[in-house]
């Protein structure tokens, strides 16, 4: 093994392999990714795998609508079919409070060149067959906006920085991150020590731990969701976008010929565990009976259980640590990571190289927390 890199990235997911491959493609040699597992064995693997740019966030709008746009390309840029579908996020307002909030991240959305609008019931219910249209006063959609696989993604990237002349290693876990002072100077694997002055974390859930070893706070917290396979649907819509009751959270998109459901569990507290179990089901059902009772009738096949990385506010981490030389991070995104991979491999490689990243992330700065600037993502399921 060469025990020195110019750079080692931590993390195998989305964030860790579209990092890499920017940062080789940019020309950086001596690239490094560690990965303790096989690569998208994490979170990325477990994520419904939707793609948007309905935020209520300015920088997640630009980071959603960025990554919309690489994703449209990978197959020509990357050269890996990534399943992309784009049938559109159907966000389904039950409350006159969620209306207005959507209504002004429409007219924000607009504003930045999303295709965003608001529409009624009838329409929401034309779009999406399988709901009830009972109680919905509005509901937000972006034809832009769908779904992808996942793996592809990480698998794309990864391959794409192999052949840009990065190193990618599997089954080798982060041990220890060395400093002299305050500056990096080696990092400690299950196979051996590699010298490097930059430390770049994508761990995602395991993100905390990993800064803590260079003395860097991420406030990251591991908390379990899970997802449901249904069976096929007879007459599923082809066109049918990814729906999200919002005051519920239950979601759905198509899923070969079944569906793919989730919606999150207020029960769940923080922590590693991954076991799938049923506890969330009766909660699922209601949410169903109000909005969709037709996936009530549909049997599941399957489903699995993974980690959002949550923060304090909801919102990313982005940056360079300022009390370590050079530790960058790019973490935490409660559960719209995926969705948004290419643009933050954009934002890390400009930090890296001293660019001027194409969106100011300066207020996902780690920082924000101590400095009790919270920058709260509304629009978030």
């Amino acid at each position: 093994m060469n025990t020195h890199a110019s750079v080692v990235v931590i993390g195998g997911g989305v964030m860790g392999t579209s990092i890499a491959y920017h940062l080789a493609a940019a020309g950086v040699r001596d690239v490094l990714l560690v990965e303790r597992d096989e690569l998208a064995a994490g979170s990325t693997s477990k994520a419904a795998g939707g793609v948007r740019a309905q935020f209520s966030d300015e920088l997640n709008i630009q980071l959603g609508a960025r990554s919309l746009e690489a994703f449209a390309r990978f197959g020509e840029e990357i050269g890996h079919d990534i399943g992309l579908r784009r049938v559109g996020y159907l966000f389904l307002l039950s409350t006159p409070e969620d209306v207005d909030s959507f209504e002004a991240g429409v007219r924000l959305q607009n504003a930045l060149g999303v295709p965003s609008r608001l529409i009624g019931p009838a329409e929401a219910g034309r779009l999406s067959p399988l709901i009830r249209t009972d109680g919905l006063l509005a509901a937000a959609f972006s034809p832009d906006d769908g779904h992808c696989t996942p793996e592809a993604v990480v698998h794309g990237y990864a391959a794409a920085a192999r052949s840009c002349g990065a190193r990618i290693l599997r089954h080798t876990a982060v041990t220890g991150i060395e400093r002299q002072g305050s500056a990096v100077t080696a990092v400690q694997t299950t196979l051996g020590r590699i010298t490097t002055d930059t430390v770049i974390c994508a761990a995602g859930a395991w993100s905390k731990a990993v800064g803590a070893m260079a003395g860097v706070d991420l406030p990251v917290q591991p908390l379990r969701r899970q997802i449901a396979v249904t069976e096929p649907v007879p007459g599923l819509p082809p066109d049918l976008p990814m729906t999200i009751d919002f005051s519920s959270t239950l979601y759905f998109h198509a899923e070969g010929p079944g569906l793919l459901v989730g919606m999150s569990d207020p029960d769940e507290r923080p922590g590693f565990a991954t076991d799938a179990h049923d506890r969330w089901i009766p909660r699922l059902a209601d949410a169903m009976q109000r909005r969709a009772p037709a996936l009530l009738d549909l049997r599941r096949t399957g489903g699995w259980a993974g980690l959002y990385e949550v923060t304090p506010d909801h919102n990313a981490l982005i940056g360079e640590a300022s009390s370590v030389s050079r530790f960058l991070y790019a973490t935490g995104f409660s559960g719209h990571g995926f969705l948004q991979g290419p643009a933050v491999g954009e934002v890390v490689r400009d930090l890296y190289l001293g660019r001027v990243p194409f969106v100011d992330v300066a207020p996902l700065s780690a920082d924000r927390f101590a400095a009790d600037a919270p920058r709260p993502e509304v629009n978030r399921v």
